[in-house]
């Protein structure tokens, strides 16, 4: 039923309006006298036994009571992004899988099984991108059964925030006993700005080859893991940068993979006690000018939420958020 609040306000959604875009305003505790209002926008993704579920383009879920919703109506998709170059959520998300690819993989319909000794998330999650085959709570059973025989935990990794991204799947994992453990950023940029910065690129050395020094500055490097080194040297044109150190252990390093018009970087670290002088930005630019000379145009990355400092650094060459994503975990009983 259509809900109607007074005066001007009306609630113009329902749950048919379930998949859209909606901007609501609701009361943050309806029962108290002189409850306050606030806003919501995002995509509608539930609304059952009296409760409106909103996620938001960050992953974040609201869960409304529906008699404390004063005004509502679907909107239109988050307008364009007026910097940088254009992308789909579905081609960014498969330039960013043949960047960081598992040891194994199985199909599962239009979703990919992902493996590799447990080495990073990414590479040991199911990738959703597309129709199962299967029913969700089958499919999910499935990816469940699939981890399990490897010893590995159950992981699903899902997209926020963009046209085409997975609210919907993300609310369904919630709902069936998956639990959302880490959301990053994916950020893109246009990559001439970046290969034009006044850095000194001459200190950087760039390889096609992942060396011991390089592994030695790179912090997921712990336990002997045999899936660490075909991970990083997957993908279509990867090269490692790395700035001599005092010691054994560079100074600085990044990965680059470029892929048709994109460039994707990972693995910028610097040595806590060298960094704010730019080393950081200066292998960037060093990989950003090798992926220019092979073609690419634009630029990707991904950041965690909680990383201010790279977050920041990010903003400052240009970098926007595309979309955010998310490891959904099986949370076992």
């Amino acid at each position: 039923m259509e809900l109607t609040g007074g005066g001007l306000l009306e609630v113009r959604i329902t749950s048919a309006d379930v998949g859209k875009r909606v901007s609501v305003r609701y009361v943050t505790d309806s029962a108290a006298p002189g409850g306050r209002f606030t806003d919501a926008v995002g995509v509608l993704t539930s609304w059952n036994s009296g409760v409106v579920v909103i996620t938001r383009k960050s992953g974040e879920t609201v869960r409304i009571a529906e008699t404390s919703l004063v005004a509502g109506k679907v909107v239109p998709p988050a307008p364009a992004r007026r910097r940088g170059p254009s992308a789909t959520f579905p081609e960014l998300a498969r330039a960013t899988a043949r960047a960081w690819q598992p040891v194994e993989s199985e199909p599962l319909g239009e979703w990919t099984l992902r493996a590799a000794a447990g080495f990073t998330r990414r590479a040991n999650s199911a990738l959703p991108l597309g129709d199962p085959g299967l029913p969700v709570p089958d499919a999910l059973a499935r990816v469940r059964e699939w981890y399990a025989a490897r010893e590995l935990p159950a992981y699903i990794q899902t997209a926020t925030g963009a046209e085409g991204t997975q609210e919907l799947l993300s609310a369904a994992l919630d709902r069936h006993g998956w639990r959302r453990e880490v959301s990053a950023e994916v950020r893109i940029a246009a990559l001439a700005p970046i290969g034009d910065l006044d850095s000194d690129i001459s200190a950087v050395r760039l390889s096609r080859t992942l060396d011991d020094a390089w592994l030695r500055r790179y912090q997921r490097f712990g336990e002997p893991n045999p899936a660490v080194r075909p991970v990083l040297g997957s993908g279509p044109s990867v090269w490692f940068a790395s700035v001599a150190g005092t010691g054994e252990v560079p100074a600085a390093i990044g990965r680059c993979v470029v892929d048709g018009r994109w460039a994707g970087f990972m693995a910028v670290e610097v040595d806590p006690a060298l960094r704010r002088q730019g080393l950081a930005t200066t292998v960037m630019t060093a990989l950003a000018r090798q992926a220019l000379d092979e073609g690419a145009s634009a630029a990707w990355l991904q950041v965690e939420a909680d990383n201010d400092g790279a977050r920041a650094l990010y903003d400052r060459m240009g970098f926007a958020v595309h979309h955010h994503y998310h490891h959904y975990r099986w949370a076992e009983a």
